[in-house]
């Protein structure tokens, strides 16, 4: 059968109505709402069309800076089902999806319906859990999700990827794949992990152990040879205002004084701004590590330090070493996650002062 996909006209508002009807017990679009779709909502309606007829057609919806695209609906004529027309147009949406720089096309069926069910799990979609009371006739939902845009890893150099073992040690951790990249071998173990953490750890987590400070972190890099640029937004210890107990509060001031008294003995440049150019840090041979805002991420409390891998024209690119903070359900999706400009923005800025910083190694001439 020759199939053309192309973005849906009004003149197709009728077939569309009527492939609706056909294709769900409960329709999810009346003839108004298909013709908004048309013609001034952020999306893209897209139709399989042959034999002089519409057979399918797909709905991608998007949101303003955000990288996730949501698959509202896909539809297959039951007439014509069996002839790979709703594989052509999930690839149609993916493709789509991609196109408007987005990164994850998320979706929700009925899990009785294994036949799209299966569709999706073919193409590496994975389940994100059950809705309740999701559809109009009050059935639940599966939600699926997938990660349509990955990095081309055609500019920068291989950046291993390390997971950290402890709720505390995603400095550590980035700090091993850093020197990892830079060296080209294996990122290390659980034991210099916890060696990296005791040398760099001065700022204070609520809930436990403390996490290591931009200014720890430079001065361990340095001791193991590496060119070491530091940047920040603020001269004096992170998230000192946040910390309750005067004692705590000592402690932290006092290991960030003995940091800084250490780094007067190093080649570490220091720069106090709030800019950052990752690509030229990366074009010009760095690794940078950037602290995160841990909420906006995976919604902790705590900040969290993620290794940039690279960066194009539309994604910053992150190894985030915690697996289990993030939403995402595979391994692999936290290597290179894409996250746009405007996001990265508003994560890289941290606590109250909305502070900057990142550690970037350079390897030594």
């Amino acid at each position: 059968m020759n199939l053309l996909l192309r973005r849906a006209a009004l003149d197709d508002l009728s077939a569309l109505v009527e492939l609706e009807g056909r294709s769900f017990e409960v329709p999810r679009l009346n003839r108004q709402q298909f013709r908004w779709m048309v013609l001034g909502a952020n999306a893209r309606l897209s139709v399989a069309e042959g034999d002089g007829r519409i057979l399918g057609y797909t709905l991608v919806l998007f949101r303003q800076a955000s990288t996730l695209a949501r698959l509202h609906s896909i539809a297959t004529d039951p007439r014509a089902r069996g002839n790979g027309i709703g594989q052509r147009l999930l690839e149609a949406a993916e493709t789509s999806a991609r196109e408007h720089d987005c990164a994850y096309l998320r979706l929700e069926v009925c899990p009785d319906n294994r036949e799209a069910v299966s569709l999706f799990e073919r193409n590496g979609y994975t389940s994100l859990g059950l809705l309740p009371d999701f559809f109009p006739d009050h059935r639940e939902a599966l939600r699926l999700e997938k990660r349509v845009a990955h990095h081309p890893q055609a500019r920068q150099r291989h950046v291993p990827y390390y997971h950290q073992t402890t709720e505390f040690t995603c400095g550590p951790a980035c700090l091993m794949m850093a020197m990892g990249a830079l060296g080209g071998a294996s990122p290390g173990n659980d034991q210099d992990e916890l060696r990296l953490w005791r040398e760099a750890s001065s700022v204070h987590m609520p809930g436990g152990h403390g996490g290591c400070s931009p200014h720890g972190l430079a001065l361990a890099a340095w001791r193991r040879g590496y060119r070491v640029r530091l940047h920040l937004s603020h001269q004096g210890p992170l998230f000192l205002d946040e910390v309750r107990n005067a004692g705590k509060r000592e402690v932290i001031r006092q290991a960030h004084e003995d940091f800084c008294s250490a780094l007067q003995n190093t080649d570490v440049e220091q720069h106090l701004g709030d800019e950052l150019d990752l690509c030229h840090v990366l074009e010009t041979g760095g690794q940078p590590l950037v602290l995160v805002d841990g909420h906006r991420r995976s919604r902790s409390r705590a900040p969290h330090w993620v290794l940039v891998t690279d960066c194009d024209h539309a994604f910053v690119y992150l190894h985030d070493p915690n697996a289990e903070r993030s939403l995402l359900r595979q391994p692999q999706d936290c290597q290179h996650v894409p996250v746009t400009y405007s996001e990265f923005e508003r994560i890289s800025r941290f606590g109250q002062g909305k502070q900057r910083a990142a550690v970037v190694l350079y390897p030594r001439s």
